[in-house]
């Protein structure tokens, strides 16, 4: 199943999308807005921010699934091997455009950090 690239990188982000939508409900319960006591929110008002919190991260982790299992599909059948290697070469690619809007230096070290998650998450699943 995990050979396709176009369903590998489809079932990333659906995954990626409820994954994110859980951990945005879970950081709406902990993160409450900072307001004055005669102005506390509604039910219907803490619940629209949880929704749109939930929102908010699982289209992010939809989009940085998609991206990386694109770009290591792409890699793994450019090259024609799958390692290590090429899950920090991914890492660094995603990392690098997504901080690439920051500024260089931010791209760069958004790669390092991206391709070592990347290497460690891939190493522990592996061994």
């Amino acid at each position: 199943i995990s050979q396709h690239c176009e369903l590998c990188t489809h079932m990333h982000s659906s995954v990626g999308f409820g994954l994110g939508g859980a951990l945005g409900l879970f950081m709406a319960g902990l993160d409450s807005p900072i307001t004055h006591e005669a102005q506390r929110m509604t039910t219907r008002e803490t619940l629209r921010d949880m929704g749109q919190r939930a929102r908010s991260y699982a289209k992010n982790f939809a989009i940085v699934g998609f991206m990386f299992a694109g770009t290591e599909c792409l890699l793994e059948s450019y090259s024609g091997r799958s390692g290590l290697s090429t899950s920090m070469m991914s890492g660094c690619i995603v990392g690098g455009v997504i901080g690439l809007r920051a500024g260089v230096k931010a791209a760069a070290v958004s790669c390092a950090g991206f391709a070592a998650f990347s290497a460690a998450i891939d190493y522990f699943l592996r061994h």
